[in-house]
């Protein structure tokens, strides 16, 4: 068994890799669906969002539903240009901010 030093180093470092890597995969997969779990059964039982009533999004509060906004480079405008809402992308809703778009509190 007199083999070559560095062979029997990268063999073990490589066994020793895979089994991190190994390792990180099956913690990764029983974390996700741990967390899959939990997530079912707090939808189950949770009351629905108040502020969008169960949907997940509402109105956009930047262009009120409008899909553009008037803006100006000035603090006090001469001009006011007509522009895409940056909030909603001209989508004209947006995720709900009290229940981040899950529906229920």
């Amino acid at each position: 068994m007199g083999g070559n030093p560095l062979r029997l180093a990268l063999v073990t470092g490589g066994v020793v890799a895979g089994g991190f890597l190994a390792l990180s995969f099956v913690s990764s997969v029983a974390i996700q669906g741990l967390r899959a779990v939990t997530e079912a059964k707090r939808k189950k039982t949770a009351p629905p969002c108040a502020v969008c009533k169960g949907r997940g999004f509402m109105e956009c509060k930047l262009c009120r539903g409008n899909a553009n906004i008037e803006w100006s480079p000035l603090y006090d405008p001469v001009v006011t240009k007509p522009c895409v809402c940056p909030t909603c992308e001209g989508n004209r809703v947006q995720r709900c901010l009290n229940c981040l778009g899950k529906g229920y509190a």
